[in-house]
């Protein structure tokens, strides 16, 4: 029997929401229900008017994202991979780049201001030159982060951002997600499994178990929640 699951994130309260699921191929498949709607949902999923499954629009709607296995043009600098996430926000065309106009190189001059600002601001400062896979685990990570905010997002999808990482580098990128949402007044969904991370820094959390909802409320409720204490450690609390 299929589930349906209802989520409501409401972009104009820069919430930090977190999913936990036991099955994370269900966080997979609600994932592209928010990027590609039509895929699954047949237009039900929206951000403003957003109803294509077109990659392209998913950016244009105000929709960044990482991913659980990093995805970075690793043969390129870190200061090119933001400029690649700041592309769709520039207005300059084809013409404009073939013939060198003013608007081209004055849009190109801020886009790598920016992006230098979007690097320094992940850690990265100085790092401008460096390979993508040359950059230890943690700064690629944050890279990846670097340029989702250089589409200008309304919402991040964060994807298992601490992943792979050591105790530190995982209380950094927590101190980094909270920053963000302060200065940009971003709503994140979060994807993490690290119950540490997601306690330490949601607002609101939703558990699922296969497919169904059980429990939603702020961190103290949900670690309190009898149905969590069961679908997690396999025995009801007492």
């Amino acid at each position: 029997m299929g589930a349906a699951v209802s989520l409501i994130l409401r972009t104009d309260l820069a919430i930090l929401l977190s999913i936990v699921a036991t099955l994370f191929a269900l966080i997979a498949m609600l994932l592209l229900a928010i990027i590609r709607p039509v895929w699954y949902t047949r237009g039900l999923v929206r951000l403003g008017i957003f109803r294509s499954a077109r990659p392209n629009d998913m950016v244009q709607a105000g929709i960044g994202r990482t991913f659980q296995n990093i995805r970075l043009f690793q043969n390129m600098s870190a200061l090119e991979n933001v400029l690649v996430g700041m592309h769709s926000k520039m207005s300059a065309n084809l013409v404009d780049a073939a013939v060198r106009t003013r608007r081209h190189y004055t849009e190109e001059a801020a886009s790598v201001v920016r992006a230098r600002e979007l690097l320094a601001l992940v850690g990265l400062r100085g790092r401008d030159d460096a390979l993508a896979k040359n950059l230890p685990y943690g700064d690629q990570r944050r890279l990846e982060v670097a340029r989702a905010l250089g589409s200008e997002p309304v919402l991040l999808l964060l994807d298992e951002p601490t992943a792979g990482m050591n105790p530190n580098e995982t209380a950094e990128m927590m101190a980094l997600i909270s920053r963000l949402r302060e200065r940009f007044g971003l709503s994140i969904l979060l994807i993490e499994h690290d119950m540490k991370v997601v306690m330490g820094i949601s607002d609101r959390i939703t558990v699922l178990d296969h497919g169904e909802r059980i429990s939603e409320g702020t961190p103290e409720q949900v670690r309190a929640d009898p149905k969590v204490i069961e679908a997690y450690l396999g025995s009801p609390a007492t």
